[in-house]
């Protein structure tokens, strides 16, 4: 879903976040807003970046749920950590990095979700409880093939809660949207 960031721009938070991972595999060090970049996406947004191998598969995946800066800032910060912190992976090194696809998700801040109407493919979804918080992009439930009710518990397991905790009163329900766009799908 495009919802207002153009073409151009989301090419080149794509080669921001490409440059980011080469960047910091290469030299150890993280761009900077201002010196290595300038006001690509200077608005504040929260944002994923998801890495893909050339099957497909999910690699690595890491971001920021509330805007905390500029997007293009927030890019090229969550590009990194999801090649190197993401703990379900190993540290992308940086021969691999040519075979992998990159994939931004720009995210709506996120608020109270009413379970009934969430529309798989259009909303993400935060599940809380106490210290447990589990996050899904809108993207996830239609690529495994889930429908509203498989994607709330999904989300409770990722949660590390059990499946139907959506329905539990102490148990927060949130939804928000994203821009969703990739290497290969633009």
């Amino acid at each position: 879903m495009h919802t207002g960031i153009p073409a151009e721009v989301r090419r080149g938070l794509l080669a921001l976040a490409r440059l980011s991972i080469a960047t910091f595999l290469r030299d150890g060090r993280r761009l900077k807003r201002g010196r290595d970049f300038e006001d690509l996406a200077p608005q504040a947004r929260g944002a994923f970046v998801t890495l893909h191998t050339a099957a497909g598969d999910l690699r690595g995946c890491i971001g920021s749920i509330y805007p905390v800066g500029p997007l293009d800032e927030t890019v090229a910060s969550m590009a990194v950590a999801a090649a190197v912190e993401d703990p379900r992976f190993r540290p992308v090194v940086l021969p691999e990095l040519a075979s992998l696809r990159l994939e931004i998700s720009a995210l709506t801040v996120p608020g109270p979700a009413d379970p009934e109407h969430i529309e798989v493919g259009r909303h993400g979804l935060i599940i809380t409880r106490g210290s447990h918080k589990g996050l899904l992009l809108p993207q996830v439930a239609p690529e495994w093939g889930w429908d509203r009710q498989e994607f709330l518990d999904h989300t409770c397991q990722k949660a590390g809660l059990p499946v139907g905790a959506w329905r539990d009163p102490g148990t927060k329900v949130e939804w928000f949207e994203a821009e969703v766009w990739g290497e290969g799908k633009d």
